[in-house]
């Protein structure tokens, strides 16, 4: 009876708890957004997995070597990491005291947890290099940077506006999140309010570097609702595009496209970093391997690193970060008021960026004699290069002469410097204060 009771006792059903189940749900339903909607399949697919392995239980894979001492309630082991922080020796004293510690006193109680024989699940480990480091986001904006043409950016400066405009969603969303805790409905601080503005950039390796940098705890979460949000931009967009312009507008057809030449190509990834790098030094990490990316394809001189990067090492980090992302999935960091909050601020991100563009193009409309599609500003979003391919669709439906993809890829693309630039205001600001 004593072997079946050990038995039971063994199983990782006899330990689930309600939190779990809920997020084995949750990690289900990314899954099948992922397989049977196509809902941005090459990270929501990792992800929701990367969720079911998290939320197993016993089974501690995205519990780092801390957590695992935690969660095995060893009254004297719990005694030493509650003295080494001066703190009462039961778990939630600890959690509390870790949370105030600095990064350099959490390393040490991570280190003394391993001397202790306990060790980090692999999906910690996974996060400690992808996503701790800030490697994974970094070289898949180095991937995006190698598959991206700033050909109709070139061909039309002003689309820079546009891009820079739809950014005004980043920053009213974090007045959004500062409101929200100042009326006392959800609490959020100054730097998870920045890391959920982000996701108003429609960009999502920015999203996931900004929160390991500003707020871990909030990743799994932001990630989640930016991919989300990103793969439902062909349900979220057009009815503001359509609410914001009148049937003229959205038949105006744009000059062609003057063709640039493959030097500006070369110097424009160049000088782009060197003048915003010089201005925002905080920007240059994601900046940088954006234009070191465009650089190797538009050199033409490195076409197989290019392809290596397009394609295969991008492909490999992609699985790594979505695993990752997965990791933050665990009832305890995902269940809570904040997550409602964000996909909501998330939403109202995306809306206030679509519309920032449109209006801007119709201001620039008002001073200009080439007109501008309106419609072409929604894809200052960096949802690349599914926002321009609204942007068109929406045209098509007022005209279906007037082709608009490649007017709209100008914006797309300064959307995501744009993004990568807001990035960077967030980190210099709010990591000062």
């Amino acid at each position: 009876m004593e072997s079946l009771n050990a038995l039971l006792q063994g199983m990782g059903l006899m330990h689930l708890g309600a939190g779990q189940a809920i997020m084995l749900l949750v990690s289900l339903l990314l899954l099948w957004l992922a397989i049977a909607k196509k809902f941005e399949p090459l990270l929501l697919l990792p992800i929701g997995f990367g969720g079911l392995l998290s939320n197993i239980p016993e089974a501690g894979m995205a519990l780092t070597a801390l957590e695992s001492l935690l969660a095995h309630h060893d009254a004297g082991q719990l005694a030493v990491i509650a003295a080494k922080l001066n703190c009462a020796p039961d778990v939630h004293a600890i959690k509390e005291a870790l949370a105030l510690a600095l990064p350099s006193v959490q390393g040490q109680m991570e280190n003394l947890a391993v001397d202790m024989g306990y060790t980090p699940g692999v999906l910690a480990l996974f996060y400690k290099v992808a996503i701790g480091s800030g490697v994974a986001p970094l070289v898949i904006f180095m991937g995006v940077g190698a598959m991206t043409d700033f050909g109709p950016l070139l061909a039309n400066p002003r689309t820079l506006l546009l891009g820079a405009a739809a950014q005004f969603g980043i920053f009213a969303t974090v007045l959004g999140a500062l409101t929200l805790n100042y009326f006392g409905l959800i609490a959020f601080t100054l730097p998870q309010a920045a890391a959920i503005g982000i996701i108003g950039g429609a960009d999502g390796p920015t999203a996931i570097y900004l929160s390991g940098k500003l707020a871990p705890e909030l990743l799994g979460a932001i990630a989640v609702a930016a991919y989300s949000y990103m793969a439902l931009v062909p349900l979220i967009q057009p009815p503001i595009m359509r609410a914001l312009t009148s049937e003229k507008e959205r038949k105006i057809r744009m000059v062609q496209l003057r063709t640039v030449s493959k030097r500006e190509k070369i110097l424009f990834p160049v000088v782009l970093l060197l003048l915003v790098a010089l201005l925002l030094p905080d920007a240059a990490p994601l900046l940088g391997m954006f234009c070191f990316g465009n650089l190797m394809r538009e050199s033409g001189v490195v076409e197989r690193l290019s392809d290596t990067v397009q394609n295969g090492l991008i492909n490999i980090v992609t699985i790594f970060l979505g695993l990752s992302v997965g990791a933050k999935l665990v009832a305890d960091k995902f269940l809570q008021p904040q997550t409602l909050g964000i996909l909501l601020l998330g939403v109202i991100a995306f809306g206030i960026g679509t519309a920032a563009g449109v209006l801007m193009a119709k201001l620039l409309n008002l001073c200009s004699k080439n007109k501008i599609n309106p419609l072409i500003g929604s894809a200052g979003v960096s949802a690349v290069p599914m926002a321009a391919r609204v942007s068109n669709k929406v045209g098509l439906e007022s005209d279906p002469q007037n082709f608009l993809l490649m007017h709209a890829m100008g914006p797309n693309v300064a959307g995501v410097i744009g993004s990568a630039i807001a990035a960077g205001v967030m980190l210099k600001y709010v990591l000062a204060m």
